[in-house]
């Protein structure tokens, strides 16, 4: 299956996809004052967000072309706080069944500071 990721909410948010393959994925995201919070550090649904399009990414570059997706459960961790710049996130598969995926992001700041952990799970439909 291949989608154009550059539509809806990846727009929107302004997701940039930087490397995206079977066993990984990689993209970024500049922080605009649209991201932030009242008190002015990245929102934490932007950041569950993002990670849940990079998984979902992941998955999707492991389907055949009748196959799709839908996230089933997704956990997120959340360790740091960021007000600024450009954050990264790189998507690692945990597993990768017939029926479903699970796959692991990181988010991290400039500095490589990790910001928030998700795994999620993908069903394949």
């Amino acid at each position: 299956m291949s989608l154009d990721w550059n539509t809806g909410l990846v727009a929107h948010l302004g997701i940039e996809f930087v490397e995206v393959s079977r066993d990984k994925v990689v993209a970024k995201l500049k922080i605009t004052p649209n991201l932030l919070t009242t008190t002015g550090t990245v929102h934490g649904g932007t950041l569950m967000a993002f990670a849940d399009t990079i998984g979902a990414a992941g998955t999707v570059a492991n389907l055949a072309p009748e196959q799709s997706t839908a996230t089933l459960e997704s956990k997120t961790n959340f360790f740091a706080a960021c007000k600024s710049g450009t954050i990264r996130a790189e998507a690692t598969p945990l597993h990768r069944g017939k029926r479903t995926h699970v796959w692991q992001t990181r988010i991290t700041d400039e500095n490589g500071k990790l910001l928030s952990l998700t795994t999620q799970t993908q069903m394949i439909l």
